[in-house]
């Protein structure tokens, strides 16, 4: 009889199996890996990749650790629970919006043609 993993979880133990996902997830795009090609190069299926980064507590240890390999070679765990990984910090910067001031009548007059 086949038993769902989440359903056995905590709600607090679930939520960190999430986090775990969207950390997955985070360093794929940062890393600008498309899913189907992250599952292919660790050998999985893109189900299995979509069920990894929606943080599925039923997967096994070796095909989370085979798809953060496919994502970014030689990585460890370690590196993606603490978001260490250069190219991280690179999609913060992508990421980062700047305010804009909004700009005062006479500036839109001079704009105005």
């Amino acid at each position: 009889m086949k038993v769902a993993q989440a359903a056995l979880l905590s709600s607090d133990l679930a939520a960190q199996a999430e986090e775990i996902g969207q950390k997955f997830a985070r360093l794929r795009r940062a890393r600008q890996v498309k899913q189907a090609d992250a599952a292919l190069r660790a050998g999985l299926s893109r189900n299995t990749a979509y069920r990894i980064e929606k943080g599925d507590p039923g997967l096994a240890v070796g095909q989370l650790l085979r798809y953060l390999d496919a994502i970014s070679p030689g990585a460890r765990l370690e590196s993606l629970l603490l978001e260490t990984d250069p190219a991280l910090k690179t999609l913060v910067s992508r990421e980062a919006t700047q305010r804009v001031r909004g700009l005062t009548a006479a500036e839109l007059d001079e704009l105005d043609f």
